[in-house]
């Protein structure tokens, strides 16, 4: 059973002290996927005027590995906080939210060359690989 905090929830009893963590069962997830929770709670609740100006957005924005991995993060973490019943709610806006949907939404953004209407490929960036030894791979070193 939950308390429903607006489409927060949190548990409605805490794990007993003492209770061995392996015993505790990991909280069940409200959304299934980040598309879920991006059309059920993001969207819904984090309400922004785009108007391709000040904020843009892209109407196919699933094809910006940038904006999957911003939602997608969004997302977990809204899964984790959510059950902090004092200051989850908060953190999360403040944290991530806020955060990661200014970038996305910044003019200069990930949907810098899309609007509302239409999705248009960015532009990739093409980096030069450094120089050999410039960059040794750690994980030979961990050994």
């Amino acid at each position: 059973m939950t308390n429903d905090i607006g489409r927060f929830s949190s548990p409605d009893t805490e794990t007993p002290a003492g209770t061995p963590a392996e015993e505790q069962k990991p909280a069940q997830l409200v959304y299934g996927s980040a598309e879920e929770f991006l059309h059920e709670q993001l969207l819904p609740t984090y309400v922004r005027d785009v108007d391709g100006r000040a904020a843009k957005w892209c109407i196919e924005w699933y094809y910006h590995p940038e904006a999957v991995t911003r939602v997608e993060a969004l997302w977990r973490a809204w899964e984790h906080l959510r059950l902090d019943g004092a200051t989850g709610i908060s953190v999360w806006f403040k944290d991530h939210a806020d955060h990661h949907m200014s970038v996305m939404l910044d003019p200069r953004g990930p949907f810098y060359k899309c609007d509302m209407q239409k999705h248009r490929d960015p532009e990739h960036l093409e980096p030069k690989k450094a120089p050999e030894g410039w960059f040794p791979d750690v994980r030979a070193q961990e050994t």
